[in-house]
């Protein structure tokens, strides 16, 4: 039998210049992309071409769907990888898969809340910077998370080391990635007045920032051996003391951001320039962390000024001077 015409699923766009979309194109102008909307309309209505159809003679039409239905989801995945930013949806949907399969890795080094708090900052991420700026949250989590644990045991018998064994709290998620969840949202929201870009330089900056602290202050403990205020005079005190800085601290901090910034690059999150700048920034921020940490931290009437909150303050630092550099000389 002759199969009856279906109604074209494209439709009108008024405007000056009048043209008619497909339903992905329609979607897409009319902003549905940001949320993954459109790539799931586009699916279901090549899905349901696909059902409406008719049985070839030799009636393999089951193993024409499926295989069809797997082209477009292939389709689907590259373009999600691809995607620059793939908007909210699809990022949620990528970040809960990871946590499920990965959640005796990520126990290990957060504590419950922490993993549903991290959920959040992984999903605004991916949603706003893609794969890249997703890989780069789980490689500073793997790399703090391991310099953590350097001469664990050593640091507890001094009692220098992070509580429940090096395991992240609330606190600890938000004190390294409060600056980088808000340059995601603001990103997402395209209404603040800086260009996309450079909200993505203040994200690699930010925890490009706290994974230099983190490294600096963990090798610092475990392996610095002489160990002094980075406030003047410049007293030497004993190791684990807020504020105070070693040689061997300070050298594995400035790897750890040139590491990162590096991995930024590679993964096209910023070019060589957002790198040098990303690296400067963490510098900077990380030292101001230390003089903060020495000149007021747990003073008479800054009780409420704790090691999280000061981390929160670096991190926020370390991206708006990414914004304001990168901005100035165009990384």
């Amino acid at each position: 039998p002759v199969c009856p015409p279906r109604a074209s699923s494209s439709r009108r766009v008024s405007g000056p210049s009048s043209r008619v979309l497909s339903s992905h194109q329609a979607g897409t102008a009319t902003g549905a992309r940001g949320f993954g909307a459109s790539s799931i309309a586009t699916r279901s209505s090549r899905w349901t071409r696909l059902r409406d159809g008719r049985s070839d003679k030799n009636g393999r039409r089951s193993l024409s769907v499926c295989t069809a239905s797997l082209a477009f989801g292939f389709a689907d995945a590259v373009g999600f990888f691809a995607d620059p930013s793939p908007g909210l949806l699809p990022a949620a949907c990528a970040n809960t898969l990871v946590f499920v399969a990965g959640i005796k890795t990520l126990l290990k080094g957060l504590t419950w809340p922490g993993v549903l708090n991290a959920w959040f900052l992984g999903t605004a991420a991916c949603a706003a910077f893609g794969l890249g700026g997703y890989v780069l949250v789980c490689l500073y989590f793997v790399l703090g998370s391991a310099v953590t644990k350097l001469r664990l045991e050593q640091k507890q018998r001094e009692g220098i080391a992070e509580a429940r064994g090096g395991r992240r709290g609330v606190g600890s998620v938000w004190g390294s990635g409060v600056a980088g969840f808000v340059c995601a949202l603001l990103a997402l929201s395209g209404t603040a007045p800086v260009a996309q870009e450079l909200w993505r330089l203040g994200f690699v900056a930010s925890f490009c920032s706290k994974l230099s602290d983190t490294t600096a202050s963990e090798v610092g403990k475990a392996y610095g051996k002489t160990t002094y205020m980075s406030t003047p005079p410049f007293k030497p005190v004993k190791r684990g003391t807020e504020g105070a800085v070693s040689l061997e601290g300070t050298l594995a901090g400035i790897g750890a951001s040139v590491v990162f910034a590096s991995a930024a690059a590679c993964l096209r999150q910023v070019d060589f320039r957002g790198a040098l700048v990303c690296a400067f920034a963490a510098f900077v921020a990380t030292t101001a962390e230390s003089w903060l940490g020495a000149a007021i931290q747990g003073r008479a009437g800054f009780e409420w000024l704790d090691n999280d909150v000061v981390n929160g303050v670096q991190i926020v630092l370390a991206a708006a001077i990414a914004v304001a550099v990168g901005g100035a000389v165009g990384a």
